[in-house]
Formats: C-alpha cells, structure tokens, sequence
C-alpha cells in the first residue's frame, strides 16, 4: 500500500488490513516516515492484530478477523487516530472501545463526523462518555450518498476573493455539515469580508482591507496556512492560537509559515501553541515560497502570491494529494472562468 503523504490512508487503512485475508505492507513519502504512527499500530496489536514496525514502512499480517475489544490511546496529536480505528469497529468481533488519554484532542468535529457517518450506516456507537467512544459489532448498511464538496479544499479559493477584494461562489455548499472546514465562513467574517450562503451556494466578497484575528484553530487546523495567508495581508496583527498538533503534519506546519513569511519580509512568530503574525510589507523575491511536499503549505503560497509580485510556489504539484488540476482550476479563477 502506497501512501504518498496522505495520513488519512496510512491511518485509517491499517485497521482494515487488520481484517484482510494476507499480509499488506505499507510505506509512503521519505516525508511520511517521520510522521507519528506508532498510537494506532500499538492499539491494533492491543486488539489481536500481528504488525511488524512501529512507522512506515510496516506490514499487517491480515488473519481476515480481529479480536477487538477496550483499548486507551493518548490521540492529542491526531484526531486520525480515534477515526482510523472507530471506522473499522464494527467489524471486530468484540467490538470496540477507544479511550483517549492524554492532553486536548485536536480537530474534534472530525471524530463527531466520523460517528455521525457510522451511525448513518447503520451502526451502534456511543459516545456519551467524554473522550471515550464505543462501537457495537453488526452489520454495516448500504446507502446511496450525496458528497458534498470539500469544504477545507475550497477555502484557498474563497481565500482569493478575500485577499484580492473580488466576489467567490462556490455552489453546493451544505447548508448543514459535520465538516470542519465549513468553518472558514466565520472566519471570513471576522476578518471582514461579506458572507452569504443561500441554496445555489456560497458567496464571498472580499473587503478594501483584512481585519486580524485572534482565534482558537484547535478544531480546525488544516485552515492554519490559509487564515495565516490571510493574516499577513491584514490591517492588524493576528494571534492563531491551539495548533501546536500541526507540527506534527506532513511538515511542522508552524516552523513552516513561519520561515515563508519571514522570507517575504513579514513578522510570524511562534508561540508555544500556535503563531503571532504581525502584517509588514511584502516583498517577492528569486527564492520561492517552499510548499515542504505539503499540500495546504503550497495553497498558502498561492494565496500570498495573489497580493505580492514576485512569489512564486516552487512545487505546486504537491496539491495533487488532495485536488488534483488545483494549478488549472486557480488559472481558470483568475481569468474568471467555471473551475
């Protein structure tokens, strides 16, 4: 199994190897070495499975079942952790029991739509007990699905609107969601520009100039590198705050925005759970804002850019991950046309 970059598929997939008939190896990106993977594999083996290593590369020996029952993990570096194992336990022949121990869970509003998608389908959760979720064993239903968009995908566009005082429409917008992305409404907002969601969609105007922020991302992280681009545009400083998870990321996403900021001529400082971001001057350059193979670091990039001459993205390809033809569906915004 071939994971790129993507945590989603190196933590969500190993409790299905769990189940498979067969051993399934998985590795990933040089990058995607040094991310933490140790929490799900040691509550695997917790629960019956057989694993050989403790980070990519590693290998499930699938027995085609999995024993479950109550494991206690410390996820307070990724809500992926609690969602990974929740999502294939229903499948254990005991069930399951996840416990987190540990500091704040980050991204919590992505565990409530993992149960709420399980729940969808049929199966038993509960979670009524804080930081504690338990799965009953029994059939997974069927059902047709209406996806919605990708709602933290479409905020560098929407970004675009804000930073550059245009008008940004993205139709099918859910009028309700368990995305954490739809987040970025509010935000918008705080930060001054006009927000409307109707049925067709959602509509962004941008302001004459940006207001600073200081707000609590805890839930919403993978937003960080799109309100930063945002902060280091606006009338005022900007605190971001909760966030001390991404730096354990596909890049420590705060050493990240702070080093591509400061390059640009612009004043982001780390704090001990997030960054200060001071608006100065910017000023492109011949070196070029560096993406670190990290998907929201390059959007990031492309949003600055919008605003300062000269910036350029040295590996917008790495989006890909995500969205793949965002390099075309970006051109094709910028010159006003369907993306």
């Amino acid at each position: 199994m071939e994971c790129g970059l993507a945590g989603t598929v190196m933590r969500f997939l190993p409790p299905v190897a769990a189940l498979a008939e067969g051993d399934v190896r998985f590795d990933g990106d040089p990058q995607a070495r040094s991310r933490p993977m140790s929490t799900v594999l040691s509550a695997l083996r917790t629960l019956g499975a057989k694993i050989d290593g403790d980070a990519l590369p590693f290998t499930v020996h699938g027995r085609g079942e999995l024993p479950g029952g109550e494991v206690t993990i410390d996820a307070s570096a990724s809500s992926q952790f609690v969602s990974g194992l929740l999502l294939s336990g229903a499948r254990c022949a005991q069930g399951l029991v996840v416990r987190h121990e540990g500091s704040q869970l980050p991204s919590l509003p992505h565990i409530e739509m993992t149960v709420d998608m399980l729940r969808a389908v049929g199966v038993v959760v509960d979670d009524f007990e804080a930081n504690t979720w338990r799965v009953q064993p029994g059939p997974i239903s069927g059902r047709n699905w209406v996806i919605e968009p990708d709602l933290s995908n479409a905020a560098p566009f929407l970004a675009a609107a804000a930073v550059t005082g245009g008008e940004l429409h993205v139709p099918h917008w859910p009028a309700r969601t368990t995305q954490a992305g739809d987040s970025i409404r509010a935000i918008l907002q705080l930060m001054g520009c006009s927000v409307t969601l109707a049925e067709s969609g959602l509509t962004v105007s941008g302001p004459d100039r940006l207001t600073g922020v200081d707000i609590d991302l805890h839930d919403v992280g993978e937003l960080t590198p799109t309100v930063a681009a945002l902060a280091v545009l606006a009338d005022g400083p900007t605190r971001l705050r909760g966030i001390a998870h991404l730096r354990g990321h596909e890049t420590d996403r705060l050493a990240a925005l702070s080093t591509e900021i400061t390059a640009l001529g612009g004043r982001a400082e780390q704090t001990a759970d997030g960054l200060q971001i001071t608006p100065l001057p910017l000023r492109g350059s011949s070196r070029p804002w560096h993406a670190y193979a990290d998907h929201r670091m390059a959007t990031a990039g492309a949003i600055v850019g919008l605003a300062v001459p000269d910036v350029t993205v040295d590996d917008i390809a790495t989006t890909d991950k995500t969205l793949p033809g965002f390099e075309a569906m970006w051109h094709a915004m910028l010159a006003g046309g369907r993306s």
